[in-house]
């Protein structure tokens, strides 16, 4: 069995498998292989979520198979029943569960225990792997190769910065810049991580905690909103931390050909100006496109065979 609860649970040739087949699968709208016919799915949302439900539902429907749909009230772990004894019910009726908790990865091993139900994380407190697989197939579909590109991450160092992390360290010649406030910079484990493969892998990770001596002739500005879903921030003086980190169109006078990409949903005004978002240099609504493509190529990786 298959799971995807980590973009560590993927070998380097799944990773490129599936980045691969999300871009056939985008440049091919309409087709539509019957490759989960038979396949039920659960989609459980415990919090909210506008681009990755909706991708793995369609993709899932469009791919043949059938969907439950759950939400934050309709699991009995609300009244006491262990993660581990609700895996153990689900993976008797579905064969692949897709998750957003917000929660430690911990409660999505605990399902895949049986190791008869897929379990794929749609968003997990440390990591957004499907996150990173749509950013993947985004950078692949709009540049032709992913080896070699110079992005320049802005904002927390989130689980979708630590997802984009380790996905990047491991394709050859990529540069990955991180600018994070203070405070709030990628989690130790995963910046170890990410360095590690980078080195394996011939790809540079950095972090710093300043706006100074920005890169020039980068490729990809990308951000993300400040207020993760999920989280809260401690300090109440956080925004004036994270303000210098603003994505706006100065950012280009260095790097006039980058393109934008942000995860969304956005903030305009806020982690990003509505002239970036909206303007030229902006992909990040194709970005969230290729949310369906990656999701449809994740449920083909780990549907039952």
């Amino acid at each position: 069995m298959r799971h995807l609860i980590s973009l560590n649970d993927l070998t380097d040739d799944d990773l490129t498998s599936i980045v691969a087949r999300g871009v056939r699968l985008a440049a091919s709208p309409a087709f539509r292989p019957r490759t989960l016919d038979g396949v039920v799915a659960g989609i459980y949302f415990r919090k909210t979520s506008t681009r990755t439900r909706c991708a793995f539902s369609a993709g899932a429907l469009r791919l043949g198979g059938q969907i439950v749909s759950l939400g934050p009230d309709d699991l009995q772990t609300n009244t006491g029943e262990t993660a581990m004894d609700t895996g153990r019910v689900l993976s008797r009726m579905l064969d692949i569960l897709v998750a957003r908790t917000a929660a430690s990865t911990e409660e999505l091993r605990l399902w895949s225990t049986p190791d008869t139900m897929a379990v794929v994380n749609a968003m997990s407190a440390e990591e957004h792997p499907t996150q990173a697989l749509a950013d993947l197939t985004t950078l692949l579909a709009h540049f032709g190769h992913v080896e070699g590109l110079r992005i320049l991450y802005l904002g927390e160092g989130n689980n979708t910065a630590a997802a984009l992390a380790l996905a990047l360290s491991r394709y050859a010649g990529v540069v990955l810049e991180l600018r994070t406030p203070p405070g709030y910079g990628l989690a130790g484990a995963a910046m170890t991580r990410a360095t590690g493969q980078a080195a394996r892998c011939g790809a540079t990770i950095v972090e710093r905690h300043d706006m100074a001596e920005l890169p020039e002739a980068v490729d990809v500005v990308y951000t993300t909103r400040w207020q993760t879903t999920g989280s809260i921030k401690p300090d109440p003086g956080w925004r004036a931390v994270f303000a210098p980190f603003k994505v706006d169109s100065g950012l280009w006078r260095d790097s006039p050909k980058a393109v934008f990409m942000h995860d969304l949903p956005a903030h305009r005004g806020e982690e990003v100006t509505a002239e970036v978002l909206d303007g030229a240099a902006s992909i990040a609504f194709d970005q969230a496109g290729n949310k369906l493509y990656s999701a449809m190529a994740v449920l083909e990786w780990c549907r039952p065979r």
